[in-house]
């Protein structure tokens, strides 16, 4: 079975190397020249030589905000690295190390970008730009596993030096929003946080970093309004407000539609139910990434190898249906239809139970739960923290 995989970053990579393991012939087309996706770092925002959208949302000084322990694929961990959080330059040499230990480097063509996907007689007709030979592509594959990732709205910032003596105000506390505002607070005259969390933020902050609620509007060219009726100058504004799913390549008889970042419809946020043979890799988030990835492809693989058979169309949407409703009674938005946050230990033991595959071990969201709580309250010493595994239930955090 020929399966055409879209991207080849962190989702693309797992994908691949089980698609090897099943006996499937994966072929990955990555329109830039690298393995790693946004882990991958270049000075360049805006569009590259192609024109084409630089996707990297990396910065230079990136240290993760999940400890190392948490962040590696199912056995394979990270290798001679003393400290939990570690530089992001870390991360892309962990995914190379995978890549290649599974061959999955050997199935990446280069600098070959995806212009069309459609349905053609119970397949897939792929168009792809050899961008090098600016030459385009007919091929046909049996599945297509979309694993280009996300548009970060932030993800222009490099580095603090142009924010040097600024007013920067960065909309969202996300922990783009969090990263940046301590980054720029370093050089920054001022720097002033919007959001409209709960929780309390004062010991994760800076001396020069405030808070203040949503953006109402902003007045006189620099002066931004918020809903609590003050006014504050800024001088930059950084938008952290998340990410922006985007797939531009599919063709509107895809059976899929995407509006205010709810992609559908997607059984178990996964699986096209118009059309089973296509699948999303990665659109859940506030969730442990790389454990969230392997099980949703060994969950889709299950069923693509044969050896467990899909719903019915009909099964699938009641499930679906049943789970946005469930996400409506708990206050969720539209926008939020692929959130998982506290419910991703749920989510996860749903797809293992789903397709008989092994569970995410209880460890890795006991450990992403307590350090997502040092990440509101401590943000400034967080990443001093060290985590020690020792089975798949009983972790330890060593604190400075």
């Amino acid at each position: 079975m020929e399966v055409c995989i879209i991207g080849a970053g962190m989702a693309g990579i797992c994908a691949t190397k089980h698609a090897l393991e099943e006996g499937l012939n994966p072929t990955v087309f990555e329109k830039t020249g690298n393995l790693g996706g946004t882990w991958v770092y270049t000075d360049k925002t805006g569009i590259d030589e192609y024109g084409l959208d630089i996707h990297s949302s990396m910065y230079k000084s990136l240290h993760t905000n999940l400890p190392k322990e948490i962040m590696n694929f199912p056995g394979y961990p990270f290798q001679n690295l003393e400290k939990s959080f570690v530089p992001g330059t870390e991360v892309l040499k962990y995914l190379k190390s995978y890549a290649e230990n599974y061959g999955v480097d050997k199935a990446v063509k280069f600098h070959h970008n995806v212009v069309r996907v459609k349905p053609y007689k119970n397949k897939w007709e792929v168009i792809v730009h050899d961008l090098i030979n600016d030459k385009y592509s007919n091929l046909t594959f049996d599945y297509v596993l979309i694993c280009n990732g996300k548009q970060m709205h932030s993800h222009d910032y490099r580095d603090s030096g142009p924010f040097k003596d600024e007013t920067v105000l960065v909309i969202g506390v996300g922990p783009s929003g969090m990263d940046l505002a301590l980054e720029t607070s370093k050089v920054a005259k001022k720097v002033i946080v919007s959001h409209h969390v709960k929780d309390n933020l004062e010991s994760s902050l800076a001396k020069n970093v405030i808070q203040k609620p949503d953006c109402v509007s902003i007045e006189d060219g620099n002066y931004v309004k918020f809903t609590d009726g003050t006014r504050e100058y800024v001088s930059v504004i950084l938008y952290c407000t998340g990410y922006e799913n985007l797939f531009p390549f599919l063709s509107v008889d895809s059976g899929i539609s995407v509006k205010n970042n709810y992609v559908k419809p997607l059984y178990k946020h996964c699986i096209n139910i118009r059309y089973p043979t296509m699948a999303f890799i990665g659109l859940t988030f506030i969730a442990c990434l790389t454990q969230m990835i392997d099980i949703q492809v060994r969950f889709v693989m299950k069923y693509y190898s044969g050896k467990k058979e899909l719903p019915s169309q009909k099964e699938m949407e009641e499930d679906t249906d049943k789970d946005m409703e469930s996400r409506h009674q708990r206050g969720l938005k539209e926008k939020q239809a692929h959130f998982l946050g506290p419910e991703q230990r749920n989510y996860y033991d749903d797809l293992a139970n789903t397709a008989d595959i092994e569970r995410v071990p209880q460890v890795i969201t006991d450990i992403y739960e307590d350090n997502r709580k040092d990440m509101v309250g401590n943000f400034l010493n967080f990443r001093q923290n060290l985590y020690k595994i020792y089975d798949d239930e009983r972790y330890e955090k060593i604190t400075p």
